[in-house]
């Protein structure tokens, strides 16, 4: 039981940073340059070995 509820605090605690991390990391982008990023993507159809099944 005393490992049960271990691994249950360890796993929250793993969700809590990750979020944290991934809001510290998106604060740092904008969205401009999102677009601007995807603007440079050329419109072309994926290989054949890279499409989802």
């Amino acid at each position: 039981m005393n490992q049960f509820m271990t691994l249950a605090v360890a796993e929250k605690i793993s969700a809590l940073r990750t979020i944290d991390y991934l809001r510290e990391e998106a604060s740092k982008g904008s969205r401009a340059d999102f677009e601007a990023f995807l603007t440079a993507v050329p419109a072309a159809e994926p290989e054949d070995d890279d499409r989802f099944a």
